[in-house]
Order: C-alpha cells, then sequence, then structure tokens
C-alpha cells in the first residue's frame, strides 16, 4: 500500500496520470558539434535508451531534428520541444526576445568544432579577404556572428547587404557545392561541414578557436518549473553521457556515424568522423563568460541594440 501511495504521488509530481507517460521532447541538429543528442538518440532507437533509463519507466523520450538555431528556439517558444542542443548566440538572442522569461541554459555540451575555412590560396592573410564573399550558416546564428565580429576586428565594415566583406547567410549543405564551383572565397561553419570543404572543395582552416563554444544544452523555463525534479535529473544524465563520450570515444564515433547516415540518408564515413573528433571537446560545464561574450559581439555588428541582461540565463542543475 505504501509504495502504491509513494509511486502516485511520484507520478502526479510529474504532472502524470496511472497509465500515462511523459513525453519529454528534445531538439538537435544533424552536426557532429550536437554529439550527445547524435548517441542518445541513437541509443533511444535501440531500446537502450541513455536518458531513459536515468529518468524513470514513465518518461519516454522523443528526439526531433532542427535545421537552425533559429527553428529550435520557436519550438521552445511554441512548447514544439522541452530542451533543445543549441548553440550559445540563438539562446542570447532568445532570452532577450523572451525579456529573460522563457529560456535557459542548463549545461554546456560542446565546445570547438567549427572553423573558418578558405578555399585554395587566394587568402593569406586577414587583409585578403577584402572583396571577398563569405557563407555562414544562418543570419544570426552563432556562426554568423563571431565571423562578423572577427571581419570588423580585423578593420572591415561589413553590413548585413555588403560592405568591404560580403557576408551570405548559406546553408550547410549548401556550401560544399558552392565552395567546389568556386562560388565562396570561405566559410565559417561546423563540422562536419569544416572537414568536408577540407577534404572536398579544397579547403583549408584559416582561423579556429579550439576553446570556442560551439554547443549548450537549453530548456524552456517552464519545463524546469513545472518538472524541476525531472529536469535535474536530465541534466545529471547529460552529464554522465557527457563522461562516457570522452571515456569511449570509438563508440560514441560510432553511433555518431551511424545517427548522421540515417538522419542525412547518405552514408558519412567514419574517417570523416574521426577527423571531426580530433577537434571537438565534449564539456558539460557552463560559465556566463561565453554568452556575455557573444551578447557583445552581436551589439558590435548590429544584431542587438539597447541594454539587456543575462542574469537570469543560466539554470542551477543543483536543488
Amino acid at each position: 500500500m505504501f509504495l502504491r501511495t509513494a509511486c502516485i504521488l511520484w507520478m502526479t509530481a510529474l504532472g502524470l496520470c496511472a497509465g500515462e507517460d511523459l513525453v519529454v521532447r528534445v531538439g538537435f541538429f544533424a552536426n557532429v558539434t550536437h554529439a550527445q543528442a547524435l548517441v542518445a538518440s541513437s541509443m533511444s532507437r535501440e531500446g537502450m535508451g541513455w536518458f531513459e533509463s536515468r529518468l524513470g519507466q514513465a518518461v519516454r523520450l522523443e528526439w526531433l531534428v532542427y535545421q537552425a538555431g533559429s527553428s529550435a528556439m520557436e519550438g521552445l517558444f511554441t512548447k514544439a520541444i522541452d530542451w533543445t542542443y543549441v548553440g550559445p548566440s540563438p539562446v542570447v538572442n532568445a532570452h532577450i526576445r523572451a525579456n529573460g522569461n522563457d529560456v535557459r541554459v542548463a549545461a554546456g555540451a560542446m565546445r570547438g568544432g567549427e572553423a573558418l575555412v578558405v578555399r585554395g590560396d587566394t587568402i593569406q592573410t586577414p587583409a585578403d579577404f577584402l572583396g571577398k564573399t563569405v557563407a555562414t550558416p544562418q543570419l544570426g546564428n552563432t556562426q554568423d556572428v563571431e565571423c562578423r565580429a572577427w571581419l570588423k576586428h580585423h578593420g572591415f565594415r561589413v553590413t548585413l547587404t555588403g560592405g568591404d566583406v560580403k557576408v551570405i547567410p548559406t546553408a550547410n549543405p549548401d556550401m560544399l557545392p558552392l565552395f567546389q564551383q568556386g562560388k565562396l572565397d570561405a566559410a565559417w561553419t561546423v563540422e562536419p561541414w569544416v572537414t568536408r570543404l577540407v577534404k572536398e572543395a579544397d579547403g583549408r582552416i584559416f582561423h579556429a578557436d579550439p576553446d570556442g563554444l560551439t554547443t549548450v544544452l537549453a530548456a524552456r523555463a517552464g519545463f524546469l518549473e513545472n518538472h524541476s525534479d525531472l529536469a535535474r535529473a536530465f541534466v545529471q544524465a547529460h552529464r554522465e553521457l557527457t563522461t562516457w563520450i570522452i571515456q569511449n570515444p570509438e563508440e560514441a564515433q560510432s553511433r555518431v556515424q551511424k545517427e548522421l547516415s540515417r538522419i542525412t540518408r547518405r552514408e558519412i564515413s567514419m574517417d570523416l568522423v574521426r577527423t571531426c573528433w580530433g577537434r571537438l571537446k565534449p564539456e558539460a560545464s557552463i560559465t556566463l563568460a561565453p554568452f556575455e561574450k557573444f551578447l557583445a559581439h552581436a551589439r558590435e555588428v548590429g544584431f542587438l541594440r539597447g541594454r539587456t541582461s543575462l542574469e537570469r540565463l543560466l539554470w542551477e542543475a543543483a536543488p
């Protein structure tokens, strides 16, 4: 009787009725920099879910693939998803847009894995970018903001439509053929596209920050408030998965390769994933410093104006 009562109270705390599962929806991108999500979604499909085994039998996960940070943030705003792996810049934009009310960052996920890649030997110094065309994955995304700020720091005038260097938001899959056709001079992007541009399009890494924050774990503030215990367990499972990935690189790479191949419906080679892996640093810890940096860069390049605060951005998972 006691166990039955305790079970009912636990399910009530999670907002469940008897016989119902709580569905937790998690967004992510088909990028190697979202390795935790790729590994976990692979395990979920095989019936040996990493998160499921740590969250209890009354919880079911659904993994949803997004193409860009802005659409993932809309997923949080509309409650289509509860969590998402995403770059820091879209999170900062969404947090400010919602006046600090709807979006929280619960953990870090990945550092490194992004780079400014140039085509051939035409660009040897920063000054050589004058008059060139550079692609970024999406207007206002993490790489787009960093690219524009980097160019500005090197003395270039860059506007949304032109300037000394033309920055063109281009979907990652479209960068490769444009690079190969000579229609792009450079691209600031993430893995596996960095490696593909190098291996398949005569690209060369010109600039990269191996410690740059590329992926975080964000959540709906409402979900964190309504399911705080479950949310803490989710963050702890994410941390444990990050440690597992570091300690089991071969199996992690294999799962990433299989999941990317499934999502993109084309065979992704293990050689490609291994090369990407050398530029990644899985890390679950997080501080406010990198977000303040992105906020400063977004202001510099004209994406954000006025006074803003990030003091409520980070969510403390500890009880």
